[in-house]
């Protein structure tokens, strides 16, 4: 599920460029494109976050598929910008949904497992964002595809894949366990840590959409190279996000969530402290590399932990924070280099990381989801 979701998404950011083209847009409509992606995925992510608990997980995730598949062809097929839109949409409604309930689903086979997986999860969804983006090259190159004419053929290839993993998925995946919020009859709240979880999610939200929009536009322009080499700064914060989400699962068997977001927030603030201070190509790199590998850390554990404390609608709320400040951090930070230029702009990062490690003192030490008194920690 996580690679799927990562290649739609892959696919679908990495075809934009190419879509302008075909289109003929400007900046403002691309803007719009993204605005209304992530406004409908915020909204579905309360629905799909509720109804995970209520009807299962599974069939939340299955039942998001059709809707990026769907998004996906409608995007690739338009002529006109308002269908393109519809398309946009329709990616944002499966994406929400799917988001929170493969996440949900994902701390149940943790809570089943009696083991940390969540950071593996993420990883792979960084595979398959990964994958996504790359089928654009690899398109281009092997049918001789230039500008706006990949858009097609990429989104419809990427929806047959999809459509072929969503008939596997229906076969594959177990039921998953329903998630009740009462007591004696009377509706439980929200556990109160999950607002901290969630504030938490705003600092790692902003952090990371920083790093990924803003990365390679610091380089070009504080080491002084073309923007080409300025994309080591991207391809440092990209990879090195990787592979701390392959090991952050042994991390947290032997140190726990909360010593291991303490060290993601120390290595991110760290890393955007460097890039604040520094000039030289290496030392930007460097920079760079330890804000993906300090941001990579924090958002599994954070998710997992608000989806055993909480169930999905807890899950849903975080990722909601995090979703957003992701969406709108980097243009908070636009407005920043504006004002204090891009290579200081970054200190503003660099203290929310840091807050990150003060707020991990309130998370639990342990993984009270896990407990066999909850009921999301089995499996049907």
């Amino acid at each position: 599920m996580f690679v799927v979701n990562g290649a739609v998404i892959g696919g679908f950011g990495a075809s934009l460029p190419s879509l302008r083209d075909k289109l003929g847009l400007d900046a403002t409509q691309i803007a719009i494109m993204l605005f209304c992606a992530g406004a409908t995925a915020i909204g579905s992510m309360q629905i799909g976050g509720r109804l995970a608990d209520s009807i299962g997980a599974r069939e939340v995730s299955l039942a998001a598929l059709p809707l990026l598949i769907a998004g996906m062809i409608t995007v690739g097929l338009a002529q006109i910008y308002p269908v393109a839109i519809v398309g946009t949409v329709l990616i944002g409604l499966g994406n929400g949904a799917m988001d929170v309930a493969m996440n949900a689903m994902g701390v149940q086979v943790e809570a089943a497992r009696q083991r940390p997986i969540m950071s593996s999860f993420h990883a792979f969804w960084s595979i398959g964002n990964f994958i996504g983006a790359g089928a654009v090259l690899l398109l281009a190159m092997v049918l001789g595809l230039r500008g706006g004419e990949v858009v097609t053929p990429l989104s419809i290839s990427i929806a047959v894949l999809t459509l072929a993993a969503l008939v596997i998925l229906f076969k594959i995946t177990p039921e998953a366990a329903v998630v009740h919020h009462t007591v004696d009859g009377v509706r439980t709240p929200i556990p109160a840590v999950a607002w901290v979880l969630g504030v938490m999610a705003l600092a790692f939200g902003l952090a990371e959409g920083t790093a990924l929009d803003w990365s390679s536009l610091h380089v070009t322009d504080v080491a002084g190279v073309d923007p080409t080499t300025g994309a080591v700064g991207l391809i440092a914060v990209s990879g090195f996000m990787v592979v701390i989400r392959l090991l952050g699962d042994r991390l947290v068997t032997r140190f726990g969530r909360r010593a291991v977001v303490r060290f993601g927030g120390l290595c991110a603030a760290l890393g955007y402290l460097t890039v604040t201070l520094v000039s030289s190509l290496p030392l930007l790199v460097l920079g760079w590399a330890l804000v993906g590998f300090g941001v990579g850390m924090i958002a599994p554990q954070v998710y997992a932990l608000s989806g055993h404390i909480g169930g999905g609608r807890a899950l849903a709320m975080v990722v909601t924070f995090g979703y957003a400040a992701f969406l709108v951090g980097p243009a908070f930070v636009g407005f920043l280099v504006n004002l204090l230029g891009i290579h200081h702009a970054m200190a503003v990062p660099a203290l929310l990381c840091a807050g990150i490690i003060a707020l991990a003192s309130m998370m639990p030490s342990t993984d009270v989801g896990l407990s066999r008194n909850q009921p999301i920690s089995t499996i049907p």
